[in-house]
Formats: C-alpha cells, sequence, structure tokens
C-alpha cells in the first residue's frame, strides 16, 4: 500500500508500480487495461488482420452470382467449352506477349523469356491478389472485402479451377528457369515471382491480411461522473 499523501507527482516506486500492474491483470476488463493492451499492440509494425463474413454479408452473397468470379468457370450452357476457354485464354495472353517480346531487338532469349514470366506473375498478382471487391456491385458489397481468389468457387479450397490456376505459374517458372540455363540472377527473379503469386494462394492465409505499420488505435477516454444539472 502506497504512503505518499494524496495527489503527490512523485513518480510510483518499483513496488508501487508492480501492484499496479496486478491490479490492470485482475481487472482486465477495464478501460485502462484495455488501452494498455492497446498500446502494446500498436508497437508491432506488423499487424495480421482475419476478413470475416457477417450474416447479412453471407445473406447477400446468396441473392445473386458473383459474376466476378464466375468468368474462371463460366458455369453457363456451355460448361465444359466456357471453362476450357476461360483457362485457354492464359496460355493465348501468354503466347501473344512471347511473341511482342521476341520482336525486340538485343535481348537474349533467356531475358525475354524472363521478361514474359515476371510480367505474367505480376498481372496474375494485381487481378487475383491485390485488387478487392467486385466490379459490378450486384451482391450489396458483400465481397468488398475478398480478393477475386478468396471469391473463385465461394473460397472452397483446391477446385478444378484454383488447380489450374496454381499450375500455371509454376510451369511458367519451370519455362523461364529452363530456357535461362539456370542463371542464378535469372532464376532468382524468376523464384521471388512464383512465390509473389503462391503464397497468397496457400489455404492458411485464406482471408489473412498483413498490414504493415498499422495505424495505432484510436484511445478511448474514459468520462468521468456527469455533473447534476439543477432544473
Amino acid at each position: 500500500m502506497s504512503t505518499k499523501p494524496f495527489g503527490s507527482l512523485e513518480p510510483p516506486t518499483a513496488r508501487e508500480e508492480k501492484e499496479i500492474n496486478s491490479k490492470d491483470a485482475s481487472e482486465g476488463g477495464t478501460e485502462a487495461g484495455a488501452r494498455r493492451r492497446q498500446h502494446r499492440r500498436s508497437n508491432s509494425f506488423i499487424m495480421v488482420k482475419h476478413v470475416r463474413e457477417t450474416p447479412d454479408e453471407v445473406v447477400d452473397q446468396s441473392v445473386a452470382p458473383n459474376v466476378n468470379a464466375e468468368w474462371v468457370n463460366m458455369k453457363g450452357m456451355y460448361q465444359v467449352t466456357d471453362m476450357a476457354g476461360a483457362w485457354v485464354i492464359h496460355v493465348v495472353l501468354i503466347t501473344l506477349a512471347k511473341l511482342i517480346i521476341n520482336e525486340v531487338p538485343g535481348i537474349s532469349d533467356a531475358v525475354k523469356w524472363s521478361i514474359v514470366n515476371l510480367g505474367y506473375m505480376l498481372v496474375s498478382y494485381c487481378i487475383f491478389h491485390y485488387v478487392k471487391g467486385a466490379p459490378q456491385d450486384l451482391n450489396s458489397g458483400a465481397y468488398d472485402e475478398l480478393t477475386l481468389w478468396e471469391q473463385i468457387d465461394q473460397g472452397y479450397q483446391y477446385t478444378p479451377a484454383k488447380k489450374y490456376l496454381t499450375s500455371l505459374p509454376i510451369a511458367m517458372f519451370l519455362l523461364s528457369t529452363h530456357y535461362s540455363h539456370y542463371n542464378p540472377w535469372l532464376f532468382s527473379l524468376n523464384l521471388a515471382g512464383l512465390l509473389l503469386v503462391l503464397f497468397p494462394k496457400l489455404p492458411i492465409l485464406h482471408r489473412l491480411r498483413f498490414l504493415i505499420f498499422p495505424p495505432a488505435p484510436a484511445s478511448r477516454t474514459i468520462s468521468g461522473t456527469a455533473t447534476p444539472v439543477h432544473t
């Protein structure tokens, strides 16, 4: 117990500091304890956030099909043909990019393959893992916090579409590594591009957000006793 007079401005001793900390620990639900915990968490420069669905968002998602993600499977009248077309377009775009790069003089074939590979990885990351929401808001914003990868097949893992979209970057990495003759610098760049698009696809990272240097949580002030008003 402290023996200092009331209103003393002297700093607390080590024993008094220990008593204060033990009291805060026993009163974990108090405003002061919450502020201290928030202050400790704000010192971290990386924060992991899990995006969860509210009951209203679940209802909104069932109102209309998500056209932003349905094109990957193209579940229409010609499901098999449309699905093949949606998958083949990746190969077509990669082939066109390679043909265009081939017309640029003064670049070796190893560098050309690496440029095509890194370009595909970057575009794939931006489309599937960076941009959130849907351009056509038919579900009352139920997908605003989700990336396209998280919207595909309603978030289910190991579906045919997700297996294909996972194997394609790996195939591009193997091709670029082979045609670059395992150059260590190009291999490192291509490997970095592969990891950039593979890590967000892991099921363990589903709906997780890594915030670097997150803003400090707003501190809440404790309001005192209301001043009585005479009427």
